[in-house]
C-alpha cells in the first residue's frame, strides 16, 4: 500500500492517483494480494479473531472509520442480515441479525466473545469451522469496505500495463475471486490486448499447504498485456 506523496498508508483504489502523482503512465508488472495480513489477524487488540476476548474493532487502519462495535450499535436488522449473507455467505444470516439486535437491546456488543457467543447460539457447528467464522468475515469486509471498487482497481491496473507486462492477483475467498475471474475473462475476451496466463486459478500444492496451512483457500489468477 502507498499514498501519493510518499510511502505510507493508502488504498488500492488510489492506484491511478498514486501513479499520476509520479508521472507513471505505464508499469512493467503488478501483484495484488487481497488477503488479510496474518500479523493483523494474530495481533492483539484488533478484534479480528474470536480466539481471544477483546474489543470488537476490526479496522485495518485504526486511525479512521467506525469500529465493528460502532456499526453494530445501530444498524437496521434487515441491513445487517444483508451484510452477513452477502459478505459471509451465512445461510442463517437473518437469524444471526435478529439475535444481534435482540442482544444489543440488553447491552452494547463491545467484545469478540460477546459477538461469537451470540452467533453460536443460532448457528450450528459444521465440521471444524466455528459457527462464528462467516459472521466475523462479513463484518470485517463491511467495516473496511474491502470489496468496494475492486473491479475498478483491476481495470485501472490492467490499463497501465505495458505490452508484455503481467498482473497477478491472489485471493482468499470466493467474494474476492469472483470479480477477479470475471474482470480478467472480460478483458481477455474483449479483443487482442490481453490474454489469461491460465484458464483456471492456480492453487497451492501439498508441500505449500504443509508449510503454510493458511494458504489452503488461496487462488492465483494472472493476465498479460499482449497488444
Amino acid at each position: 500500500q502507498a499514498a501519493a506523496g510518499g510511502r505510507g498508508r493508502g488504498d488500492y483504489r488510489g492506484l491511478p492517483r498514486f501513479l499520476d502523482a509520479r508521472a507513471i503512465d505505464a508499469i512493467d508488472g503488478a501483484v495484488a494480494d487481497l488477503g488479510v495480513s496474518s500479523m493483523q489477524l494474530d495481533g492483539e487488540g484488533r478484534g479480528f479473531s474470536f480466539q481471544r476476548d477483546e474489543a470488537l474493532d476490526m479496522r485495518m487502519d485504526t486511525s479512521q472509520g467506525l469500529t465493528a462495535a460502532d456499526l453494530l450499535s445501530d444498524v437496521a436488522e434487515r441491513d445487517l442480515a444483508d451484510v452477513i449473507f452477502r459478505y459471509g455467505e451465512e445461510r442463517r444470516s437473518r437469524a444471526v441479525a435478529r439475535a444481534i439486535v435482540a442482544a444489543r437491546r440488553e447491552a452494547p456488543i463491545r467484545t469478540t466473545a460477546q459477538l461469537a457467543g451470540i452467533v453460536r447460539r443460532v448457528v450450528r457447528r459444521s465440521g471444524r469451522i466455528d459457527p462464528a467464522t462467516r459472521t466475523f468475515q462479513a463484518l470485517r469486509i463491511w467495516v473496511n469496505g474491502e470489496l468496494e471498487g475492486l473491479e475498478a482497481f483491476l481495470r485501472a491496473a490492467c490499463a497501465r500495463l505495458r505490452t508484455g507486462a503481467r498482473f497477478a492477483v491472489v485471493t482468499f475467498h470466493s467474494l474476492e475471486d469472483r470479480p477477479v475471474k470475471h474482470t480478467f475473462r472480460a478483458l481477455a475476451a474483449g479483443g487482442d490486448s490481453f490474454r489469461l496466463l491460465a484458464k483456471k486459478s492456480v492453487v497451492p500444492g501439498d508441500d505449500e499447504l504443509r508449510s503454510n496451512p493458511r494458504a489452503r483457500s488461496a487462488r492465483l489468477r494472472a493476465i498479460e498485456r499482449v497488444g
